[in-house]
């Protein structure tokens, strides 16, 4: 027979299936109430998987299901790889457990004012920053990729603070996790399986976090409305010590140094007043000036003008001390690296082989203080800007954003496919070699020099040289009461 639930009909082999699924949950209620735990799991999941207070609420139970399924797999395959891939699913076993924390008060608690949240999910926060702090830290480990993953994907805990719709913000994070985990798959796909699997479970357990949300919370996070007044977790134990705090404030000024500021300020104000009042009055005022007779005018007088001469020596200023001379700055060593989306190329001096290759149209490439240097860019990439650089070369094909040169001096650009604008800022010395394709490109320039735009011209592959103008002359227009600015002949 079939049995009706909610107006549809199930058949008696679903029926099965979900009183098995009741029943299950039925014997880890009553788990709870006897003052049982849960199956504990290895390492910082076990704390947060263990049953504890609010753990009957739907809520905390799927939120469970994560910790000691996905999350516990993730945490196997880290120790697995090792090395900082362990360390960091660490902490992202804290960051977990701590926003397991805050799903229990919400289940207990009734929903809050916006302006107390913050401290509800500061244990939460905290945790994230953790990881990101770790992968921060860890940049140039050999495992980048992996923290990548992980650091673009831990945000996704943020969920909690998103509505009515949390569920498409993890989906978001989960995109942003797999540029970094498919480079693992790629990297280590006939090389190492535990990798593989590390990949792979990782983003299982934010597929496991989005539909968990989908499903409980689906306009938001869920709290009691016959709950208590919420109350912000007790906060995790610091692993090393805290920083110290801020400087005290200085101490309040006494009556008697107030009392005396304020005279002073009086009579500040007192003396200007009068000084102005002065200078109001004109020659009938305080100054009472006096006519000066020809007799005590030097200017009519030589002999009072030779008894008024100042000694060399005394008008001979005292010499100024030697200024002391700038030490030279300091060396910085030359960067070559992918942050997240963005390369960064800084202080690298007579390197003629730097090569970006496979470039990404979501990466940006910043080039700062780099000389004598040549810089080649494979691929479509989002912008380049080339920042206080010298005697540097960039060959580049394709740019969707814009090219831009900013406080540099003698530099050279070639365009070997199309980008829409180059622009030019406060730089003295500039070549830009452009391709057919990118004839129309837009070229901005401001207070620069020097600048010269090389066309392509006929079929031997020669380029024609045309100069940007540099001076101009502006006008005003009487008619159209407008200022009118043209380039100035002369300059050509």
């Amino acid at each position: 027979y079939q049995r009706r639930v909610h107006g549809s009909f199930i058949p008696p082999n679903k029926m099965e299936a979900l009183v098995a699924r009741l029943e299950k949950v039925a014997g880890r209620l009553e788990a709870v109430a006897n003052g049982a735990s849960a199956p504990a799991a290895a390492g910082a999941v076990a704390s947060a998987g263990a049953a504890s207070a609010g753990s009957s609420s739907p809520s905390v139970a799927g939120y469970d299901a994560i910790i000691e399924g996905g999350l516990q797999n993730y945490i196997s395959a880290s120790n697995t790889v090792g090395g900082d891939v362990q360390k960091h699913a660490e902490l992202v076993a804290a960051a977990f457990k701590a926003q397991r924390e805050f799903i229990v008060v919400a289940s207990q608690s009734k929903a809050p004012s916006q302006d107390a949240i913050p401290a509800l999910v500061a244990n939460t926060s905290k945790a994230m920053q953790a990881v990101a702090e770790f992968y921060e830290k860890n940049r140039r480990s050999a495992q980048a990729n992996h923290l990548s993953a992980v650091s673009e994907g831990i945000p996704a805990l943020g969920w909690v603070l998103v509505s009515p719709k949390p569920a498409p913000h993890i989906k978001e994070m989960i995109s942003a996790c797999q540029f970094y985990s498919n480079r693992v798959l790629k990297e280590y796909k006939d090389k190492d399986a535990s990798h593989v699997a590390w990949a792979k479970a990782f983003v299982q357990v934010l597929e496991d976090l989005h539909d968990y949300v989908k499903q409980v919370h689906t306009t938001g996070l869920v709290w009691n409305p016959k709950g208590v007044d919420a109350k912000a977790p007790a906060a995790a134990p610091a692993s090393a010590a805290a920083p110290a705090g801020p400087p005290p404030a200085p101490a309040a000024p006494s009556a008697a140094s107030l009392a005396a500021a304020a005279d002073a300020a009086n009579a500040a104000s007192n003396a200007k007043t009068g000084l102005f009042a002065a200078l109001n009055q004109g020659n009938e005022g305080g100054f009472a000036l006096k006519k000066v007779d020809k007799s005590e005018m030097t200017h009519k007088n030589p002999a009072l003008r030779a008894s008024s001469v100042v000694p060399a020596e005394a008008a001979k200023p005292a010499a100024a001390a030697p200024a002391k001379a700038a030490a030279p700055a300091a060396k910085q060593p030359p960067v070559f690296e992918l942050r997240d989306r963005k390369w960064v190329i800084e202080y690298q001096d007579k390197n003629q082989n730097i090569v970006i290759e496979n470039g990404d149209i979501r990466q940006t490439i910043y080039i700062y203080k780099c000389t004598a240097s040549t810089i080649q860019i494979k691929g479509k990439v989002n912008s380049i800007t080339c920042d206080s650089c010298k005697k540097t070369a960039v060959v580049f094909e394709d740019c969707i954003g814009s090219f831009e040169f900013v406080n540099c001096q003698s530099m050279q650009v070639q365009v070997l496919g199309n980008v829409p604008t180059v622009s030019i800022d406060k730089t003295d010395g500039a070549q830009v070699y452009l391709s057919k394709a990118a004839i129309g490109t837009n070229i901005i320039t401001a207070k620069s020099s020097e600048m010269n735009i090389l066309v392509p011209g006929g079929a031997d592959g020669d380029f024609t040289e045309f100069p940007v103008a540099e001076q101009f002359k502006t006008v005003y227009d009487a008619k159209t009461k407008k200022l009118v600015t043209t380039v100035n002949e002369i300059a050509g």
